[in-house]
Order: C-alpha cells, then sequence, then structure tokens
C-alpha cells in the first residue's frame, strides 16, 4: 500500500492496553482496521464515538516523530531501513509507569515521574531520520503558528517542521479530542473505570513506523525493538 505521509510512534505491545486503546478509540492501528465495539461484552459509554473523533484516525499511540511526507529523492524503504537502523542502536526507555492526565482540554496517558529517557528515544527518531521529512508547506506552518507559539517553537518548526519536539517535547498518548469544560470530569471518570491496570513500570521497548492511507486513517507499517545497549 503506499502512503501519503508517514510518523514514527510508540504503539503498545499486544496486550490489555493495546487492546483497550484499539476499543475505545475504534480503530486499531497495528492492524488496520475499525473495531465493532458492540462486538463484546463491554458497555459502551454514550458519547464516546463523538469524544474520540479526532484521535481516532492516528490510532492509540504516543507520537516520537510527528507525521511527515516524504523528501524528494527518498523512498519508503529506504526509511524503512533507516528505522531499523536506528532501533538497533536505541536502548529502551522506562518511566515509573503511566497516569491518566488531562492536557489542556483533552485526556491522555502521560509518564509518571521521569520521562527523560522517553525523550531521548524521540529526539533521536526526530533528528536522525529528518533527511527523510519534506520541508512543511506554507499552509500547515501557518496552521501551527495559528496555535500561538514561543520563540523557541517557533525555531522547532523551522528546524524540525513541529514546534513541540527536543526540549519542549512531552509523551502522551491521546483519549479524547478537546473536550467542553463541563465534560472534563465526566469523561476523565469514564476512562478511569474503562481503563487496564497501567503498566509499572512503563517500558518504550520499540518504535513503530506508521503509513496515512488515502482514507486518512493511519497503520503500522513496522515495529522496531530497540535493541541498543546503552543510552546516549
Amino acid at each position: 500500500m503506499s502512503y501519503t505521509r508517514f510518523a514514527i510512534y510508540y504503539t503498545p505491545p499486544k496486550g490489555a492496553l493495546a487492546n483497550f486503546g484499539a476499543w475505545w478509540l475504534g480503530w486499531d492501528v497495528r492492524t488496520g482496521a475499525e473495531v465493532d465495539r458492540q462486538a463484546g461484552d463491554r458497555p459502551v459509554p454514550e458519547g464516546l464515538d463523538a469524544v474520540t473523533d479526532t484521535p481516532r484516525k492516528y490510532g492509540f499511540h504516543g507520537t516520537l516523530k510527528p507525521p511527515f511526507r516524504l523528501a524528494e529523492g527518498t523512498d519508503p524503504d529506504g526509511l524503512a531501513a533507516a528505522v531499523t537502523d536506528l532501533a538497533a542502536r536505541t536502548a529502551r526507555a522506562k518511566a515509573d509507569g503511566l497516569q491518566l492526565q488531562r492536557i489542556g482540554s483533552f485526556l491522555a496517558l502521560v509518564p509518571d515521574g521521569p520521562e527523560g529517557e522517553i525523550a531521548r528515544v524521540a529526539a533521536a527518531c526526530v533528528t536522525e531520520l529528518d533527511r527523510f521529512r519534506a520541508p512543511a508547506g506554507e499552509g500547515e506552518l501557518a496552521r501551527r503558528r495559528a496555535a500561538g507559539l514561543s520563540p523557541r517553537q517557533e525555531e522547532m518548526l523551522q528546524a524540525w517542521g513541529y514546534p513541540y519536539v527536543l526540549e519542549e517535547f512531552h509523551f502522551h498518548l491521546t483519549l479524547t479530542g478537546r473536550l467542553k469544560a463541563a465534560e472534563r470530569t465526566h469523561w476523565q471518570q469514564v476512562a478511569t473505570t474503562a481503563l487496564p491496570p497501567l503498566p509499572r513500570p512503563f517500558v518504550l521497548d520499540a518504535i513503530t513506523l506508521v503509513g496515512e492511507r488515502a482514507d486518512g486513517r493511519f497503520e503500522e507499517v513496522a515495529r522496531y525493538p530497540l535493541k541498543g545497549d546503552r543510552a546516549g
């Protein structure tokens, strides 16, 4: 399959957390398929489809290198080879665990405790794979700037095509789109009830190359275990 954009994600391995994420969002990034929430015996919260509409197409993930179009002179095979090499040299990352948190107006799972090791992996993905990223167009740059960027975030946007990388990076696995103020407590309670036991510690053990399909949804191309024997 051909893809319009690529990205580097963290996606959980097969298990309770990955199954929850696919069910919650209604899209399984690993298999590239919709999830029929009604098929199981788990009750589907009223309104879940609406509050997960925005993150659904991306699947359950933590972004390490944001979506990008391939640069001229590069191709998917070369990108896959570079990701394979990067994973072979990069050590796994660990945090104390994951916790549910509100980030602005949306809900996400975020690291519990320091996230420096995760930021190390993300920085390697951003910088070492950037030769495959086509420069952002003026429309995309304008959309990013509309959020109101600091001078440093503007530098990041110019250098890496996205303002929230390197020291501006904060790892999170998104669970909802923007929630109205009156909805936030309710959906935090709903998510807390629905979540499986969260991993402690949380180990980022692999990076996943994903592609954006013609329908705008992202799916896994390949998941690469991190095999490096030391950080840095």
